[in-house]
C-alpha cells in the first residue's frame, strides 16, 4: 500500500513537472514570435524553427496574449500539486503583493513592444520584464503554498467557538415576559429573545453593580406583568426606583383588569406619601403559627445572624416570648390592640405584671411557661438570656414615625383578592436598612402567606435587592406557588451576598430552585456555579504542527462549557447570560442564551421624563405621630392595668 502510494506521488510530481517546463517552453516560442527581429540580429533563428513557428502560428497560438495565458496556466496547474513546509511567518499580503506585480509585468510589457527603439533594444526589455513578471508569479504560487491557512490568532479569546444558537422566535403567553436580545453566532449578530414562559418556577436575576439589572430585566417583568393583569407586590431598595415604574404603569394598563386595583405604597421616610397597615391585622391571622411566623420574622430581620443560628436555645426562646405576645393581643378583646407598636411595648413591660397577665391565655400558656418558671426561681440570669435579647433588638423599632404606619388600617395585605386587588410598593432606605429592613420582612411574610392560595388573581412578588430582608421559606413559596399562579422574581448582586445573609444551606437551595435565570457579570463562586449549570456545548479545535520536514494540520472536537467562568466574570452592562424554563404545554429547545439585552433607550428615557410623580395620600402633621405615639403607650398601660385588677379581683 505504501509503495503505490509513493509511485502515484512521484508520478503525480513528473506531471507536474512537464507542466511547468510546458509552460516555459510555450513562453520561450511565444517570445521567438514576437522579438524575431532581435533574435535575428543576434543570429538565433533557423529555417526550420521558422517553418514550425509558422505553423504553430496558424493555430492561434501567438493570437495577441494567448500565448501567455496559456503558459501562465500550465504555470497555476503546476503550482497547485506544489507541497512546500510551511511557515507562520509567511503573510498574505507578501504573496498579494508578488501575485499582482508579477501579473502587471507580465501582461503590460507587451507595450515594450510598441516602442520605437533598435528591434534588439526592445526585445531585451520585452523578454527581460516578462520574464520578471513571470518568476514573481511564479514566486507567489509558492509561497501561498507554503501559507498555513488556519490563522489560530485571529480568536485569541475562543469567541466565535464559545457561541451557540439561541431561540430567534417570540414566544408569549398570558403570564410571560419577553425581552428583545442579540447575540453573536460564529461572527454574526442575530436577533433573539429572552422568552420567560413560566414564571410561576421564579425568577433570579444576579448582577453586580452597574450590571443592568433594574434597568434591563426588572423594569420590564414590573411593566409586562402589569399590563397582563397581574397583581404585584414591589420590594424597591432604592425608592422611588421601581415604585414610579409600578405607578405610572398602572395608570397606563388600568384597562388589563377587570377590577381596577388600588395602588398603595409602605414608606416610612415620607409619612404623607405613605398608606398606613398593620402588618398583624387580627382578622388575617388564623392560628398561633401565624404569630410565630411574624415573630421569627422580626427576630431575624432585626438580627441576621441568627437565620443560620435557628433552634439555639436562646434563639427560640425570644421568638416564642413575641409570639406569646402576638397572640395574646390577637384574642384580646377580638384584637382590638393586635399591632407590632403594641407588641413592641407590651414586651418592655416589667415581668412581675406582665407574666400574670400573659398566663390568662390558655393557648399561649406553654409558651410562657420557661420564662415565669426561671422568673419565680429566680434564675434571673437564664431569664435576661432568654428575653432581654428580644427586647433589646425590638426596643429599636420604637419610633413615632414607624407606630403611625404600623397601627393603622388604610388596606389589607391580601393583595391579589380578586374583589380588592392592589398594587402594593415596599419603600426601603439604603442609610436605615436595618430598621425598616425588619418591619419590611414582616409585611412580606404576612403577604406571602396571604397570597399563596388558591382561586386567587396572578400575582408577581417582586424583590429588588433580596437579601437585605429576611423572607422566610422563601423556597417553600417559590416550589409550591407555581399552582396558585404567584410569580417571584428575587434580584441580588452576588450568591455570596445570600449566602452571609440567609447562611450557606438557604442560600443554596434559592439559587438551585429557581427555575430561570438572568445574570449580568458576576465573580468568584457565582460565576463558577453558573457555568456549570450552563453546561457544555460541542467546540472545535484546530492546531499546526511544524517540524524541518513538514507542517501538519489536526481538527479536533470536545465537550467544553459554553459559557466559561471568565466570560461571565467579563460581561459588559446589559450583557447577561442565563437559561430559561418552559412549560410542559410549550417545550423551549434552546433554554441556554448569551446575549445583549436591547433597550430602546431614547424612547424609554423619553417615557421616564413624563413620569407622574407618586401623588400625596395625606398631610401628616407632627402633633398627629405623637398622639399617636402616646395613645399606643397608653393602651399597653390600661391593659397591664385592667388585668391585673382583673386578677386581683378573683
Amino acid at each position: 500500500m505504501s509503495n503505490s502510494t509513493g509511485e502515484n506521488e512521484m508520478g503525480l510530481h513528473k506531471i507536474l513537472d512537464f507542466m511547468r517546463y510546458g509552460s516555459i517552453i510555450i513562453l520561450l516560442l511565444h517570445f521567438y514570435y514576437f522579438c524575431y527581429d532581435g533574435f535575428a540580429q543576434w543570429k538565433l533563428v533557423s529555417k526550420i524553427g521558422d517553418r514550425f513557428i509558422i505553423s504553430l502560428a496558424k493555430t492561434g497560438l501567438f493570437h495577441i496574449n494567448n500565448a501567455k495565458l496559456i503558459a501562465l496556466g500550465l504555470l497555476a496547474v503546476s503550482l497547485v500539486g506544489v507541497k512546500g513546509r510551511m511557515n507562520e511567518k509567511i503573510k498574505k499580503q507578501s504573496i498579494i503583493v508578488c501575485l499582482v506585480a508579477g501579473l502587471l509585468f507580465y501582461f503590460f510589457s507587451t507595450l515594450t513592444l510598441r516602442l520605437n527603439e533598435d528591434a534588439e533594444v526592445v526585445s531585451i526589455f520585452y523578454m527581460t520584464i516578462t520574464t520578471l513578471g513571470y518568476l514573481l508569479i511564479l514566486s507567489g504560487g509558492a509561497l501561498l503554498s507554503r501559507l498555513i491557512k488556519i490563522n489560530l490568532g485571529d480568536d485569541i479569546f475562543n469567541e466565535l467557538n464559545e457561541t451557540f444558537p439561541q431561540e430567534e422566535h417570540l414566544l408569549q403567553n398570558e403570564y410571560s415576559i419577553n425581552l428583545p436580545a442579540r447575540y453573536n453566532l460564529k461572527g454574526k449578530i442575530r436577533k433573539s429573545w429572552i422568552n420567560i414562559i413560566n414564571p410561576f418556577r421564579a425568577l433570579l436575576v444576579v448582577g453586580s453593580p452597574g450590571a443592568g439589572k433594574s434597568y434591563f430585566v426588572i423594569q420590564h417583568v414590573i411593566k409586562q406583568h402589569i399590563e397582563k393583569g397581574f397583581t404585584m407586590l414591589v420590594y424597591d431598595f432604592k425608592y422611588d426606583d421601581l415604585t414610579k415604574i409600578a405607578y405610572n404603569a398602572l395608570l397606563k394598563y388600568y384597562s388589563a383588569y377587570k377590577i381596577k386595583p388600588e395602588f398603595y405604597v409602605i414608606n416610612f421616610d415620607d409619612l404623607s406619601k405613605s398608606h398606613r397597615c398593620n402588618p398583624l391585622a387580627p382578622e388575617l391571622m388564623f392560628d398561633i403559627t401565624d404569630a410565630a411566623e411574624s415573630a421569627r420574622s422580626i427576630m431575624m430581620g432585626l438580627n441576621r445572624e441568627w437565620i443560620s443560628k435557628q433552634g439555639e436555645f436562646f434563639i427560640e426562646s425570644s421568638i416564642n416570648f413575641v409570639t406569646s405576645i402576638i397572640w395574646f393581643l390577637k384574642k384580646y378583646k377580638n384584637g382590638k390592640y393586635c399591632t407590632l407598636p403594641h407588641v413592641i411595648e407590651m414586651m418592655q413591660v416589667d415581668y412581675e405584671s406582665l407574666f400574670p397577665v400573659l398566663k390568662t391565655e390558655p393557648e399561649i400558656e406553654v409558651l410562657i411557661n420557661p420564662f415565669v418558671s426561671a422568673y419565680q426561681n429566680d434564675v434571673m440570669d437564664q431569664l435576661e438570656g432568654q428575653v432581654g435579647s428580644a427586647k433589646i433588638a425590638v426596643a429599636r423599632l420604637s419610633s413615632p414615625q414607624l407606630y403611625w404606619i404600623l397601627s393603622g388600617n388604610d388596606f389589607s395585605l391580601d393583595i391579589n383578592n380578586p374583589e380588592e386587588p392592589k398594587i402594593l410598593c415596599l419603600a426601603n432606605n439604603p442609610q436605615k436598612q436595618q430598621i425598616y429592613g425588619a418591619v419590611l420582612s414582616l409585611y412580606v411574610t404576612r403577604i406571602v402567606k396571604l397570597v399563596n392560595q388558591k382561586n386567587k388573581q396572578k400575582c408577581s412578588l417582586i424583590f429588588d435587592e433580596f437579601p437585605t430582608i429576611y423572607f422566610n421559606d422563601v423556597d417553600t413559596l417559590i416550589a409550591t406557588a407555581r399552582s396558585n399562579k404567584v410569580s417571584t422574581c428575587l434580584a441580588m448582586q452576588d450568591f455570596s451576598q445570600l449566602k452571609k445573609d440567609y447562611g450557606g444551606e438557604q442560600a443554596a437551595v434559592i439559587m438551585n430552585i429557581c427555575g430561570n435565570i438572568i445574570s449580568g457579570q458576576v465573580m468568584g463562586e457565582t460565576s463558577k456555579m453558573l457555568s456549570e449549570r450552563f453546561g457544555k456545548i460541542m467546540q472545535v479545535k484546530d492546531s499546526v504542527t511544524i517540524n524541518r520536514n513538514d507542517t501538519s494540520f489536526n481538527k479536533s472536537t470536545q465537550m467544553d462549557f459554553a459559557i466559561p467562568q471568565s466570560k461571565i466574570a467579563s460581561l459588559s452592562s446589559g450583557e447577561f447570560v442565563g437559561m430559561v424554563a418552559d412549560d410542559p404545554s410549550e417545550k423551549i429547545k434552546l433554554k441556554t442564551f448569551h446575549c445583549e439585552i436591547i433597550n430602546d433607550h431614547d424612547t424609554l428615557n423619553g417615557i421616564k421624563k413624563r413620569y407622574r410623580e407618586i401623588p400625596l395620600i395625606k398631610k401628616i402633621f407632627h402633633e398627629m405621630i405623637i398622639e399617636n405615639f402616646g395613645e399606643i403607650k397608653n393602651d399597653v398601660i390600661n391593659i397591664i392595668k385592667y388585668e391585673t385588677e382583673m386578677l386581683r379581683a378573683e
